[in-house]
């Protein structure tokens, strides 16, 4: 049979691209979607008894965007589509299974499948664990192009992944050799590209300029990856915030934060000016390491004349273990590190920052600086989104983003103070938590305790 099918230039490259690893991507409206489910037709049609995976992130975004395209697409002469199992079989033998991942584990739904191509509908929604698992599916011996091919818009959860895997490395329409000795390349998309949508949505550009979010309005509209809505500190700017290393005065007062886990240890030096500037100085971590490799790890990383006034760390360290009796803080002490517990209050902590990263009158100086060698705090901070059930605290996913920015956060929470307590704050009646963390304090904390927290009760 002849297929009649409408494609736009910029879906047209999306199909001819032959790299491993292909992204087609940007601003809202660019028929990313749609040159998705038409490339897998034809590819389908053109390899007979080929194997090709579409997932999205829920199953309601598959449903009602990629299945619905596809049943109104895929004509019914060669094409079957079974709703209870989700596989589309055509007549040529070739099939599309039509897949989500809601959660890191259900990528091992796939671990004993092979494809040809696997398809990700907005990449962005999803982690770069899922990705490079799903890679791993790509596989068989039919001679057959074996690719990832991939449309998304900026923001969501994995926008700062695909940015440093697809846009950051070379530029657009420009095929590059990544990590692995894969191919990649991006395509951008812009609803300029769309003519079809141009014709019949005159008004479609301009309520995308109407929306009153910049960042949403730069990234649906323009596809700047720079700034994507959901971002948590957009007021963040290398250019303002990032500045080159100097010697710190060594009567500078000093401090280590730490973030640890089984899966990551983040470390931060931060010094406080007399001004009341603060700035990341250094950072180390790794990777599982254990509590004494992590102890002597910030301990290397310490000068020998430093003097470290406080090692902040978050509370849940002091909780003792069912097995031994002991908690991780007093593990860490005993390996040389000596840990002061800070707060572990997320919203309080996050805000702090974003007060801290706030420009001051004309001058435009913030309170809080971080020094170029601090790669993976700056790497990390843009990378953060707000937690879509809770805008005032950050997602806890991608979880490789977390680590170093809530070391900061647990420096923020101890050091930060407003510049006035307002009577609210006065009147605040304390926790037990807060009275232990007071008369545990030295006098230093107590005051700075009592600017935070207001007088106690």
């Amino acid at each position: 049979m002849r297929l009649n099918l409408d494609m736009t230039r910029r879906q047209k490259a999306f199909y001819e691209a032959d790299a491993d690893e292909v992204l087609f991507g940007g601003a809202a409206g660019g028929g990313k979607s749609h040159g998705q489910v038409l490339d897998a037709l034809l590819c389908a049609l053109k390899y007979p008894r080929s194997k090709q995976l579409i997932l999205r992130r829920t199953f309601s975004e598959l449903d009602k965007s990629i299945i619905r395209t596809v049943l109104g697409m895929y004509p019914k002469e060669i094409f079957r589509f079974n709703a209870s199992a989700h596989i589309g079989k055509f007549t040529n033998g070739s099939l599309i299974d039509f897949g989500y991942i809601a959660h890191e584990k259900d990528v091992y739904q796939y671990q004993s499948t092979e494809y040809d191509i696997i398809r990700f509908d907005e990449l962005t929604h999803f982690t770069e664990t899922q990705y490079t698992y799903l890679l791993t599916r790509i596989r068989g011996v039919n001679g057959y192009p074996k690719q990832i091919k991939s449309t998304t818009n900026p923001g969501g959860v994995g926008h700062a992944w695909v940015k440093e895997r697809f846009i950051d490395p070379a530029p657009p329409d420009t095929l590059f050799r990544g990590a692995g000795g894969l191919n990649k390349i991006f395509l951008p998309a812009r609803v300029q590209d769309n003519p079809r949508l141009m014709e019949s949505d005159l008004g479609y550009i301009d309520r995308l300029g109407a929306l009153s979010s910049e960042n949403e309005r730069r990234a649906l509209l323009y596809g700047d990856w720079d700034f994507f809505e959901g971002q948590y500190f957009n007021e963040f700017r290398r250019d303002v915030h990032v500045c080159d290393p100097f010697e710190i005065p060594s009567h500078w007062r000093r401090y280590r934060a730490i973030d640890y886990g089984l899966d990551m240890f983040a470390c931060l030096f931060v010094a406080v000016s007399p001004a009341g500037e603060a700035y990341v100085y250094r950072e180390c971590g790794g990777k599982d390491i254990t509590i004494g490799d992590a102890a002597r790890l910030a301990n290397e990383k310490t000068l020998r004349d430093e003097q470290i006034y406080a090692t902040l760390a978050p509370p849940d360290l002091w909780g003792r273990s069912q097995e031994s009796g002991r908690s991780r803080a007093t593990l860490f002490y005993d390996a040389g590190l000596n840990l002061t517990k800070s707060s572990n209050d997320r919203e309080s902590g996050w805000l702090a920052i974003k007060e801290l990263f706030a420009t001051r009158g004309a001058s435009g100086v913030p309170r809080l600086h971080i020094f170029s060698n601090c790669r993976e705090l700056i790497r990390c901070i843009p990378a953060l989104v707000r937690d879509p059930k809770n805008p005032t605290d950050c997602a806890t996913e991608p979880h490789e983003f977390t680590h170093f920015p809530d070391a900061l956060r647990y420096f923020a929470n101890f050091w930060w103070r407003p510049n006035r307590v307002d009577e609210e704050k006065k009147r605040m009646v304390w926790t037990p938590d807060m009275y232990e963390d007071y008369y545990n304090a030295g006098p230093a904390e107590k005051e700075m305790l009592r600017r935070r927290w207001g007088e106690p009760m």
